[in-house]
């Protein structure tokens, strides 16, 4: 991959700080709903990302050093990546992919953030590609962080990390978290968007 965290060590948080750990709720999730164009491509053009299989769910154990490698690596990607367009940057309406060349829009930041924490230990099962509604009724892509204080969003319009509730969006559906290539549905049903956009 072209892009490295070696640059990430600059925007750390200091070793001694000791903020105190948030807390957050947990998404109602409902009955498996289809896949995403966007994901099913990914996983076509990057056929080992996508083929870990089922296994059991893990959370992420929240201590402040997971609260600082989260927010440093949320803030390293929207600080490195240029937003860019599906249709600006690959001529197509929706593609999921990495930003190699240091462009993206929102799913692809979600997926370079996904990637890093993985190299740095985190469970997948715990990092999870999530589809949502902004406040236009716009597709939007984040991605979930569940841990056992809750669920947390890394998100490219946003360099804070939230619980999952406080972001203002609506919430349509995610990866599930014994086998990535199963979708849930999130709270009540909900039309999901055509593409994801920003």
């Amino acid at each position: 991959m072209a892009l490295a965290l070696m640059g990430c060590s600059s925007i750390a948080l200091a070793q001694g700080d000791k903020a105190a750990i948030p807390e957050a709720t947990y998404a109602a999730v409902g009955d498996a709903t289809s896949v995403p164009f966007g994901w099913a491509d990914f996983c076509r053009r990057y056929a080992g990302e996508c083929n870990h299989g089922s296994s059991a769910p893990l959370d992420v154990n929240l201590t402040a050093k997971a609260m600082r490698e989260l927010e440093r690596i949320n803030l390293w990607v929207n600080k490195n990546i240029e937003p860019l367009s599906d249709m600006d940057h690959w001529g197509v309406i929706d593609r999921w992919d990495y930003p190699l060349d240091g462009k993206g829009d929102c799913e692809d930041f979600a997926l370079l953030k996904r990637r890093f924490l993985i190299e740095e230990g985190f469970p997948r099962q715990a990092l999870l590609m999530t589809v949502v509604k902004d406040d236009h009724n716009d597709g939007h892509a984040v991605l979930t962080v569940k841990t056992n204080h809750g669920e947390f969003v890394l998100d490219n319009l946003s360099n804070e990390l939230k619980p999952w509730d406080r972001t203002g969006y609506r919430f349509v559906k995610r990866q599930a978290q014994y086998d990535e290539n199963v979708w849930l549905q999130i709270g009540e049903p909900t039309a999901a968007p055509d593409y994801v956009s920003r």
